[in-house]
Order: C-alpha cells, then sequence, then structure tokens
C-alpha cells in the first residue's frame, strides 16, 4: 500500500492515533522516569500534554489543515506538563507552523515540518541536552530529510522515521551517562516515539484498541538500577509551572530576560510564548522568585509546584516494590496474595497534605491515603474522585485542608457511584488534623460529621510564608520579603525577622481559653529554631501547653494551631 498525501482528517486520526498510544504506554514511561528531568512522571506528563490537544481535535467537526494545526498547537501548550510535556508542546508548534497553510501533506512537506519541530523544540530549552527527546526527535528530523529525496510513499517514509528513532532512542544511555547508570532509555525519547507508532498506525488504516501494558517485550525489557535512582542528587527541589497571560505577545528581549533571571534561581528551563501565552518550566528551589517574576509580566494561572525529591522517593519505593513482587512467590504465599479483597470497612479517610512530615503525621492518625497538594497546587476533583475510590471503604471522609480545595472536593460527593463521600470543609492543616483526633469509630458517620465540624470551629491557625512582592494589605504595609504571619481571616503580623514575627503571630491568636499551642515547622527550618519559638511562648504563656512537631511543609516555614 502506498500513500503519498495526507488532508487534514487523516493526518487528525494520526495524531488521535498517537494520543492512544501514548496514554496506554504512559505508566511503563514513567517507569523507565529518571534524572536528570526528575519533574514527576514523565508518561503521565507527555500523555497529559497530547491529550489536551486531543480534546480539542476531536471537538473540531470538518477540519482543515489551519483549524487542525491550531488545536494541535494551542491544546499541546495549555496543557503541557513537565519539562518533557513542555518540550512536545514545542515539537507540536513547530511541525504545526509548516502544515498549517497547506490543503494536504507529502513527504516532502512533512519533512519540512519535522526539522521545524526539532528547531522549535531546541529554541525552548535554556540549555539542551543531547540523550533526551531533543536528540530522539532531531534523529528523526535527520532522516526525514534524506527521505524526502529518495521516497514520495508515507508509509515507507513513517516506517523508515521510526527505525531511525528506535536505533538513536537506543543510543541515548551512552550520551547521558545517568541513564547508562540506572538502566535505561530516556523516558521522553520512548514517549514520542510510542506517538510516532500510534500515528503510524492510523495511516496504515489499523484498527487497534490501545491497551496500557501492550509495549513489545524488546521495548520494555529496561533493567532498572533501582540503588542508582535513589542515589541520584537533585540540586533543584521543586518542579514549577505556570501560565503568564500577557496583554501582548512577548518580544524575544522580554523571553531572553525572563530565561535569564530563572537560569540564576534553577534549571531545567524552558519558556515559550504564544499570542498572549507564555509556559514557564523551571527547577527552583524557590518557586515563590520565579512567580514573582512571572508576574512582572502579567498574571498567572495553570500553576503547578511538585516536590520532585518526594516523588523520586515514591518512585524508587514503587520499583522497588515491583521488583519484590516479581520474584518468586513460593506457593503458599501465592495462595495468601490471591484471597480476596477483603470487606469495606465503615469508613475512611483521605486527606491533601504537603510535606512528608505532615504527611506521616495524618497517616498515624488514620488517613487512608495522602493526596500531595496545598495552596500553590490545589488536586483537581478527578484526583480526589480516583483516590476515593482506592479506598476500601464505604463512606469516605475528604479533608481538603484549603478554603482553596473544598470547592472541587465537594464535586467529588455528587460524582462518586458506590460510595458515600462526606466533606469535612477543613480549611487549613490544624483543622484537619483537629477531625482525625475527633473521629471515633464506634460512631456513625453521620455523628462523627457533626462531632469534627464542630471540633474544627475551634482551632485557630497561622501560617508563616514571606511576601512575593510589595504590597498593602489589612492596612498593612508589606516589602517583598517580609515576614507575613497569615490568620484565618487576613495578615495578622509582617516583620523582617522571623523569630519576631511568628511570635506576634502567636500573641494574635491566643486568648483567655486557649489551651494548646501546636507548631509545625516546614522544610526550611530547623527544630532547634521551632524548639526555640516554643520556649518563648511557654515563658511568656506559662500555662499554655506547646507541641513541636516536624511537618517538612513547602512555602511556610511555620504553621501554627491554637486551641
Amino acid at each position: 500500500m502506498e500513500i503519498t498525501t495526507m488532508n487534514a482528517e487523516v493526518l487528525a486520526k494520526a495524531f488521535l492515533a498517537g494520543a492512544g498510544n501514548l496514554d496506554a504506554k504512559k505508566e511503563w514511561i514513567n517507569e523507565l522516569n529518571v534524572f536528570p528531568v526528575p519533574d514527576g512522571d514523565t508518561g503521565t506528563n507527555m500523555s497529559m500534554t497530547i491529550q489536551s490537544a486531543a480534546k480539542e481535535v476531536q471537538n473540531l467537526e470538518k477540519p482543515d489543515m489551519k483549524s487542525l494545526a491550531k488545536a494541535i498547537s494551542s491544546g499541546s501548550l495549555r496543557g503541557a506538563r513537565g519539562n518533557s510535556g513542555v518540550i512536545l508542546s514545542q515539537l507540536f508548534r513547530g511541525f504545526t507552523k509548516v502544515i498549517a497553510s497547506c490543503e494536504t501533506v507529502d513527504v516532502q512537506i512533512l519533512s519540512e515540518a519535522f526539522q521545524k519541530a526539532v528547531e522549535t523544540a531546541y529554541k525552548a530549552v535554556m540549555k539542551p541536552k543531547e540523550g533526551t527527546i531533543l536528540t530522539v526527535a532531531k534523529g528523526m528530523a535527520n532522516r526525514a530529510s534524506e527521505l524526502a529525496e529518495e521516497t514520495e510513499d508515507l508509509i515507507y517514509f513513517g516506517e523508515e522515521i521510526i527505525r531511525e528513532g528506535d536505533l538513536v532512542l537506543k543510543k541515548t544511555p551512552e550520551m547521558l551517562p545517568v541513564l547508562k547508570q540506572a538502566g535505561v532509555v530516556d523516558s521522553g525519547g520512548q514517549g514520542l516515539m510510542q506517538v510516532m507508532k500510534g500515528a503510524l498506525d492510523a495511516l496504515k488504516g489499523k484498527e487497534i484498541v490501545y491497551a496500557a501494558g501492550t509495549a513489545n517485550t524488546s521495548e520494555s525489557s529496561a533493567s532498572y538500577n533501582i540503588d542508582a535512582q535513589a542515589q541520584m542528587d537533585i540540586k533543584f527541589a521543586y518542579c514549577t509551572q505556570f501560565l503568564i497571560m500577557t496583554e501582548k505577545p512577548m518580544t524575544d528581549a522580554k523571553e531572553q530576560e525572563l530565561k535569564a533571571y530563572l537560569e540564576s534561581i534553577g534549571d531545567s528551563i524552558v519558556v515559550v510564548s504564544d499570542d498572549e501565552i507564555v509556559k514557564v518550566h523551571v527547577h527552583t528551589n524557590d518557586p515563590g522568585m520565579a512567580m514573582q517574576k512571572g508576574l512582572s509580566y502579567g498574571s498567572l494561572t495553570t500553576i503547578i509546584i511538585e516536590n520532585m525529591k518526594l516523588e523520586r522517593d515514591e518512585k524508587v519505593s514503587a520499583l522497588k516494590e515491583k521488583e519484590m513482587q516479581s520474584a518468586e512467590i513460593p506457593v503458599s504465599e501465592k495462595a495468601e496474595a490471591e484471597k480476596p479483597q477483603e470487606p469495606p470497612k465503615e469508613m475512611g479517610f483521605l486527606s491533601v497534605s504537603a510535606g512528608d512530615g505532615l504527611n506521616e503525621i495524618f497517616k498515624g492518625l488514620g488517613a487512608d491515603y495522602i493526596i500531595e497538594g496545598g495552596q500553590t497546587m490545589n488536586p483537581s476533583t478527578e484526583d480526589m474522585l480516583n483516590a476515593v475510590e482506592k479506598i476500601n471503604a464505604e463512606t469516605v471522609f475528604i479533608l481538603p485542608n484549603n478554603k482553596n480545595i473544598i470547592l472541587a472536593a465537594n464535586q467529588v460527593a455528587s460524582l462518586s457511584e458506590d460510595k458515600k463521600v462526606i466533606v469535612i470543609p477543613t480549611k487549613t492543616i490544624p483543622q484537619g488534623i483537629t477531625a482525625l483526633i475527633n473521629y471515633i469509630p464506634d460512631s456513625s458517620p453521620e455523628e462523627n460529621e457533626a462531632r469534627m465540624n464542630e471540633e474544627i470551629s475551634h482551632v485557630k491557625t497561622g501560617q508563616l510564608t514571606y511576601a512575593v512582592r510589595d504590597t498593602v494589605i489589612d492596612d498593612k504595609e508589606i516589602r517583598q520579603n517580609d515576614y507575613m504571619g497569615i490568620g484565618d481571616h487576613g495578615i495578622i503580623s509582617v516583620g523582617q525577622d522571623l523569630r519576631a514575627t511568628a511570635m506576634d503571630m502567636v500573641r494574635q491568636l491566643i486568648d483567655g481559653e486557649s489551651s494548646l499551642v501546636s507548631i509545625y515547622y516546614g522544610e526550611d527550618c530547623k527544630e532547634e529554631d521551632a524548639n526555640e519559638i516554643s520556649a518563648r511562648i511557654l515563658e511568656e504563656f506559662p500555662e499554655i501547653e506547646v507541641e513541636v512537631n516536624r511537618g517538612g511543609q513547602p512555602i511556610y516555614y511555620y504553621i501554627v494551631s491554637v486551641e
């Protein structure tokens, strides 16, 4: 079978098939994810990116090449997640610039589109690394240029490009020592190959349902060096992503200015602009500084901050568990493992939390499932709905622990089909902890709901962070980098000394009925500093009991509850 041209309808089907194949293989690709791009799960990030574009494409009733190009380019940029996802969106962006003005595409046009895709993606990355998705894309683009002089057959063209991409992918461990040490090929490159293979299947007319776990044995036989992955150093802990909404397109000079600033506070930088939207990705130890710089160009939206150290540890743990499960299991143990799932318990808990110390506190108090999230990374309704389904309980209580998450949590209650969901409207971490402490297993769900709602109303919370810019709030003049104590109803203390501001915040919270102060110190604080604040509180309020706990939370130096 020989095909020499594609119209927009055929190309749309090929694109959707590529998106479907990547989505089916995302968990397998996640397992390949390794440094130096450790921002979450590569397969999931790339899949979310392309699925965003796929939704735009599916909404086109009768696509022409121009509308198809816009749907792919705009959809992928708006939905881009992670370093690999942003790079994938830029490959699409460059590709669609070439095809947008065409009625049909042939080998020559596709070759030019591949070249433009690689050029655009390399330009977007501050310091491109070879041995990544960029290298795989470049290898296929170079082969495409050769093929444009040899054939007009799109099927042969596609097969040869994919063959070249697979060859380059296999060489990535030799280009990046970290891949060789971990025993994997580049995960982003593998994700790109799955897009290409799905698209070619569609072009050949194959009717394929892409099921999870259908990767070829030869493709998925990587031998993971789990210990090597566990020991990888993460210089910058937070993968920070956001969109800047500008009033007019960003100039090249401003784009370079932004890139240069981000390079001064982090690495793995990708900045791309499209009309009035600028997509920013950076690994940094101070997400606030990146966002503050972004605010100087426009308003921010779609902010995502992920703790890569925590993700690394969770990934290594999952790989070790998988390795143990794949080992030979004695017959008696197999029989034990094949026992049916235990009947659901009456009540379970889903809690939103940020910080390994706080996570452990919630788990110790009985939370069945923890979703990482908070002020700067609000989990979606779908995230919480999926988590609820994993809890083996007839009734699931959700503790949002942030006022910005309560509305999304309430939607879960209406969407859950087989479980009763009760949202306890906890606005802060301390309220969530209080709710769990007051849970009584022998009481009914309704009795527990009433009790927890009553008890969280008695909790006052203070959270100490810093100001990212000059402003005036609640009649308080605040300068950039001032420390701010935020209470339940606004800012209650401002200062330039961390401990003094913390003490001022605590004084504002304590009244004649207060008996207990709990301090949760964040990842940027030391236990001895928290203990010193505790000592000052005891000295000033000797009748108050004070507890100090490691929270490990980002953004907030201290979270304090007063009851």
